[in-house]
């Protein structure tokens, strides 16, 4: 019998599968779907009980209307190849059309509004997660990547923290009943957290995960539920039921665990801000203090009085002053008046004497003994010489002359 080498095999069986499926229509439900760098878009077609890859390079993957899902129920119109490295079969699509929803699919839908309307995903029932947990317990499989990546990241961010690791399947049909006998358990113990999850993998590796009765669970856990499941990109019905969602194990350990180094960053940050602080209310006292013994020693009665014997001084000061100034002054008067006196009082007595010789030489000329002029006499009245237009009928004056005082009347008065 002729040898063939693996190569050669591979050749002629890709040479059959191409020359004999040259054209094929089939159906069935996508899954462990990747959309590549290149452009290609790499699944999985499975029925209950089979399942075939499947590639829909570039070209034709831009010209599909619809975006690929994972659970989408597709009919693919493709060929038959083989990919001789692997040794591996798969479906070369030239089109993809939907055939409605696959049923994963369709059943995660049908979960997710079912439980919602009975309020399994209400903001307002979740429970707040406490910012420094002593003691969180861990539900996930035992020898799992995810659980070492939870630790790991424990480990490194916050080690004054307990942990219990609840050992549970993960995957297939048991691995429902078994997420809920631990969550059952944990939720029983005084745990500060409960962390459920798993890796990354298709929908159906994560499907226990969308079940009812894990659901359930978590919606009656008096206990803080955090979902970690799968990756970033992956949604499941715990996801929404839980307290809090984490994208990934290892990130749902950064989430609820404090990080050390920072922590102790804080410290220092609020030691350093309460020493300034009290460091400012100690200059501010100080301050204060100063102010307010300002304030007493000038409002004090010791200022007061050094206040008032201050104004007593300056105001003898003052006083002394200006009695010198004065006394200054009147001598310096009091000795120009003294040079000044002599001729003032002869000049005063000239002026006096001058004034009386003038009166004497005007009483002299007015008196009667001098008025010899016949027909002529003084009228007075009272003793004061007046004019004779002043008198009126019946007024009674004298008329003197240098011998003789008449008294008389005035009987009748007219102009001339």
């Amino acid at each position: 019998m002729y040898t063939l080498s693996v190569s050669s095999l591979n050749e002629q069986i890709k040479s059959l599968l191409e020359s004999t499926f040259e054209r094929v229509l089939v159906e069935g439900e996508i899954s462990r779907i990747t959309f590549h760098n290149s452009g290609h878009i790499y699944f999985t077609l499975k029925d209950s009980s089979s399942t075939i890859k499947a590639v829909i390079f570039k070209a034709n993957a831009a010209k599909l209307k619809f975006q690929l899902q994972e659970g989408l129920k597709v009919v693919l119109d493709g060929t038959l190849s083989l990919y001789k490295p692997r040794g591996e079969y798969q479906i070369n699509c030239f089109t993809i059309q939907p055939s409605g929803h696959g049923a994963l699919a369709l059943a995660f839908e049908q979960l997710k509004s079912k439980l919602s309307i009975q309020g399994y995903f209400d903001t307002t029932r979740k429970k707040p997660l406490p910012k420094f947990p002593k003691k969180i317990a861990l539900i996930t499989s035992a020898t799992g990547a995810a659980l070492q990546d939870m630790l790991r990241v424990a480990q490194s961010r916050y080690r004054a923290i307990e942990i219990d690791i609840y050992d549970v399947l993960v995957q297939g049909e048991s691995a429902a009943p078994s997420i809920v006998r631990a969550l059952s358990s944990a939720d029983t113990k005084e745990y500060d957290i409960i962390v459920v999850g798993r890796g990354g993998g298709s929908i159906e590796d994560l499907w226990a995960f969308n079940e009812e009765i894990v659901a359930d669970a978590i919606f009656k856990a008096t206990t803080p539920i955090v979902s970690a499941v799968g990756h970033e990109i992956d949604w499941v019905i715990s996801d929404f039921v839980a307290d809090l969602r984490a994208p990934t194990p290892s990130a749902a350990m950064q989430m609820i665990l404090p990080d050390s180094n920072e922590l102790n960053q804080y410290i220092d940050s609020l030691s350093s801000h309460y020493n300034q602080r009290i460091m400012q209310k100690i200059y501010n006292s100080k301050q204060e203090l100063t102010h307010l013994a300002n304030l007493y020693a000038q409002h004090s009665i010791e200022k007061k009085i050094s206040h008032k014997i201050d104004e007593i001084k300056q105001f003898r000061d003052s006083f002394n002053q200006t009695i010198s100034f004065k006394m200054q002054n009147f001598s310096k008067e009091a000795e120009s008046i003294k040079i000044r006196f002599p001729h003032v009082i002869e000049s005063k007595m000239n002026i006096a004497q001058n004034q009386l010789l003038t009166l004497q030489k005007m009483l002299e000329s007015n008196h009667p003994k001098l008025k010899t002029k016949k027909g002529f006499a003084q009228i007075s009245k009272e003793s004061k010489v007046i004019d004779i237009e002043s008198l009126k009928v019946d007024e009674i004056f004298d008329l003197m002359s240098d011998r003789v005082v008449i008294s008389a009347k005035v009987l009748t008065k007219r102009d001339i």
